[in-house]
């Protein structure tokens, strides 16, 4: 029987694409990867790729972006990276615990949608 694999790409659909590039880039710390679809910004993350792109809904129909989805990232410490989103005003939707899969804690993008970051080794 065919199935699903898993979790292959993540995109999410901003308004201003540009807007998204800059805080993905230089508040969140993220990396664009060169070559990327036209209306899209792709990021150089691993396992999983992540993006951003221009809408293909109408983005003012809904009033909370990404309801019911969770989107989680690896990242090399929670605590650090909150203490940097908080000191660059980026809204913390709650602060850092620890939980099932380590230390972790939720921010706000500029367009509305949740990020959980979470602290993870790095495979090698």
């Amino acid at each position: 029987m065919p199935r699903l694999i898993g979790p292959d790409f993540i995109g999410i659909q901003v308004a201003d694409l540009d807007a998204a590039r800059t805080f993905y880039t230089e508040v969140v710390g993220l990396t664009a990867a060169p070559n990327g679809p036209p209306g899209a910004v792709v990021f150089d993350t691993k396992p999983i790729p992540f993006a951003v792109r221009t809408p293909v809904v109408d983005l003012d129909a809904v009033d909370i972006l990404g309801h019911g989805i969770a989107i989680w990232f690896g990242c090399d410490d929670a605590d650090a990276l909150h203490d940097h989103l908080a000191s660059r005003d980026v809204p913390i939707a709650f602060p850092p615990k620890d939980g099932p899969f380590g230390r972790y804690f939720a921010f706000q993008d500029p367009f509305g949608y949740t990020i959980t970051a979470h602290t993870v080794q790095e495979k090698t």
